[in-house]
């Protein structure tokens, strides 16, 4: 909501989109899945934009979701980026937005498209199409409220059976990219020594969970359940900062693990991970005041920006000070 009303706080950095695509390919390969052919097509002359890094890997990983979505007999994901001149022609047909020198991300599926009422309303708040429980809604909504509060412009073409194409307009800025400024640099100033025990039932997930903690310093544990993650534990001689658990596992939830593990060690902070609505999740206790959550599918610099600000807070069980 906060994104979809433009109130977020941006950490702007002159970049290159093709960067932030390149920081985000293995992640995207996995999140949708084998059975569709990921194609990326990006400009070799593409100019800069100012943009918060993480906030553009969150667009990216949205629109590949919905992609995902779309296809579930599988398909085909194309990205593209090129530098475009938005004339008053353009401007004419699409309302909000200005002429100028952009730079232009596509996202395109060949999944089962949408008709004029869908897209009609295919950016607001809480609109699905999906069945009860399998989205919130809010995943199209954040995508334009990050791409409004970036000062671009995003459009949508579809057709029911051919497959829909999300194209977003960044202005272009002349700066030199920043030191630091590439998407998988960006986390690179909130690196860790810590131990973390993630518990996920979902095997790539979890590996990209744990690829991404370890190549920023982290010692980590894993557990594909509670069961396991409490076994792990105790067998454990040193530390653990904090557990990084999914809310809905087979056998045990991630507050019951939570609760046991924190009895155990009450130094461990919590973080809580969900794919699931809050409608969903709500009933396990994760959105009570005070509990840290990240909803998936997340950026690696909002989990690193979220591991940073728990664990210095020096707040036991996943809980503000």
């Amino acid at each position: 909501m906060l994104a979809f009303s433009r109130k977020q706080v941006l950490a702007l950095q002159t970049l290159n989109l093709n960067t932030v695509i390149a920081g985000v390919e293995r992640m995207l390969h996995r999140v949708i899945g084998e059975d569709i052919e990921l194609v990326i097509h990006t400009s070799a002359e593409l100019s800069h934009v100012k943009a918060d890094p993480g906030q553009i890997e969150q667009v990216v990983l949205n629109l590949a979701v919905n992609a995902r979505d779309a296809m579930p007999s599988g398909g085909k994901l194309i990205i593209a980026t090129s530098n475009v001149e938005l004339d008053d022609n353009f401007v004419r047909l699409h309302r909000g937005a200005l002429p100028g020198s952009y730079v232009m991300l596509a996202v395109t599926d060949t999944g089962v498209g949408m008709d004029e009422a869908t897209q009609a309303r295919v950016f607001e708040p809480f609109f699905t199409t999906k069945e009860k429980g399998k989205g919130t809604g809010l995943g199209l909504a954040t995508v334009y409220g990050i791409v409004k509060q970036s000062n671009g412009y995003i459009s949508v073409e579809s057709s029911p059976g051919q497959g829909t194409c999300f194209r977003i307009y960044l202005p272009r800025v002349e700066a030199p990219e920043e030191a630091g400024s590439e998407s998988a640099a960006a986390p690179g100033a909130q690196r860790g020594k810590e131990t973390v025990l993630v518990v996920e039932d979902q095997d790539d997930v979890r590996d990209i969970a744990l690829e991404f903690l370890r190549a920023q310093g982290y010692a980590v544990l894993q557990a594909s359940n509670g069961a396991e993650a409490l076994e792990l534990a105790g067998r454990h001689p040193g530390r653990i900062d904090l557990l990084m658990t999914d809310v809905i596992m087979p056998g045990m939830s991630g507050r019951e693990l939570a609760q046991r593990l924190t009895a155990l060690r009450p130094d461990t902070r919590v973080l809580y991970v969900s794919g699931y609505t809050e409608e969903a999740i709500g009933q396990h206790g994760v959105l009570e005041e005070g509990t840290e959550f990240l909803a998936k599918p997340f950026s690696r610099d909002a989990l690193s920006r979220k591991l940073r600000e728990i664990l210095d807070a020096g707040s036991p069980a996943g809980t503000r000070r």
